[in-house]
């Protein structure tokens, strides 16, 4: 594996990648490869992946769910 040395590193940039580092139990040197492989080798998600995560998201949703009706209004609330 090839070994890289990042230099002149802003401050305030180190510290929030040592919170993040601690935050996920790594080291900052994991958590740096970390973040260069969610940049440079994203996972690909299928549609069926992406709408599956929706769901679950939306499954966590408390709000009552708008009408189109009730959208529209909202939309032209203050227009006439």
């Amino acid at each position: 594996m090839a070994t890289v040395t990042f230099k002149n590193i802003p401050d305030d940039l180190y510290e929030q990648l040592k919170r993040a580092a601690h935050a996920h139990h790594r080291s900052v040197n994991s958590e740096l490869i970390y973040c260069l492989e969610q940049t440079y080798k994203p996972t690909r998600l299928s549609a069926t992946e992406i709408a599956s995560k929706a769901a679950a998201l939306r499954s966590r949703v408390t709000v009552p769910i708008l009408s189109t009706d009730e959208i529209n209004d909202a939309i032209n609330q203050g227009r006439e």
